[in-house]
């Protein structure tokens, strides 16, 4: 009882991630969901079958023969000729054309001058980086677009082979050193969509997910606004010191603050920290308390991980929460 209570919940908590390929929001995405529910409908009707005959078997054992045609062979190679040859022939002709042909027509890399804007995603052991060309907006783990707008998207890493994954929008596709691989990323409606890396990256890559954030024209070209800007100058007491802290520490070795003099690539940019709705790549919430716990040990969040703790007494992270916490 205690096992399927367990499995029932997973299955339950399974569907609170908006990370489903039958909630989709794009064409691509549509029909990739189509592809599934045409090839589970296959599979349904071969498995019916398979227990139909199953069943009959077992109802007719000790009864040499089929019902009605008796021990007739001709009936018997004709079936599997049906059975076993021409209409797996012909599904596989079909699947092959559809999901193969058609399918990869529908979700093929891009024109770039089709598209209205390009960006560039960089996979990370543990997390992704999200730059947009043409400006100096950088984020980490979120990537916020138009809607109802072509987007190029350009996928790369920067250490091992992962892959970009948004199942509401489109296929996945694979980011391998030294190569360059696109996708079209397009939303019919705004929203928040969960994505993830599909393809093993390291220890933590159950823990390597993203939100793209669809928004209207005018809320994306605010947020892109705002995230080009440098950061904003702290405003109290306890958040100067926390500034202070963060420059003299070795949080500017690893991370860039655009305006300061932290100038390190190791880490996500945090310019604009405050303005995201994770750490960690969507492992726990960006909270003053989940921020001060992510600083002490990072290790015990997401062992791995290449932040190291700082042994930083409990005064100075009070304080670089309170400087952090104000880069909106």
């Amino acid at each position: 009882m205690l096992s399927a209570g367990m499995v029932g919940c997973a299955f339950v908590l399974a569907g609170c991630g908006k990370q489903s390929i039958l909630s989709t929001h794009s064409p691509q995405a549509h029909n990739i969901m189509l592809l599934w529910w045409w090839m589970l409908a296959a599979a349904v009707v071969v498995f019916v079958g398979a227990l139909v005959m199953l069943v009959l078997a077992w109802l007719r054992r000790g009864t040499p023969g089929l019902p009605w045609f008796g021990e007739r062979e001709d009936v018997s190679e004709r079936m599997v000729l049906l059975f076993g040859i021409g209409i797996p022939i012909v599904a596989l002709v079909i699947l092959f054309a559809v999901s193969d042909v058609y399918m990869v027509g529908q979700t093929s890399p891009p024109n770039p001058r089709t598209t209205a804007m390009t960006l560039d995603v960089i996979g990370h052991q543990w997390w992704w980086e999200v730059r947009y060309p043409g400006t100096t907006a950088v984020t980490a783990n979120e990537v916020h677009i138009p809607v109802d707008t072509r987007v190029n998207l350009v996928a790369t890493t920067a250490d091992v082979i992962h892959s970009f994954w948004v199942p509401a929008l489109n296929r996945k596709i694979d980011m391998i050193p030294g190569l360059k691989n696109r996708i079209l990323l397009y939303a019919t409606k705004t929203g928040v969509y969960r994505g993830q890396c599909s393809q093993f990256c390291g220890f933590q890559h159950a823990h390597m997910s993203m939100w793209v954030f669809v928004q209207t024209p005018s809320a994306y070209r605010a947020w892109l606004t705002n995230m080009a800007a440098p950061a904003r100058p702290p405003t109290t007491t306890l958040a100067r010191a926390g500034e202070r802290v963060f420059l003299s520490s070795g949080c500017a070795s690893c991370h860039q603050l655009r305006g300061t003099g932290a100038t390190g690539t190791v880490g996500p940019d945090l310019t604009h920290l405050a303005t995201r709705t994770s750490l960690a790549a969507l492992t726990i919430l960006n909270t003053p308390s989940e921020l001060a716990a992510w600083i002490r040990n990072p290790q015990a969040i997401k062992p791995g991980v290449r932040m190291p703790d700082l042994g930083l007494p409990s005064s100075e992270v009070r304080e670089l929460v309170a400087y952090l916490d104000g880069l909106k």
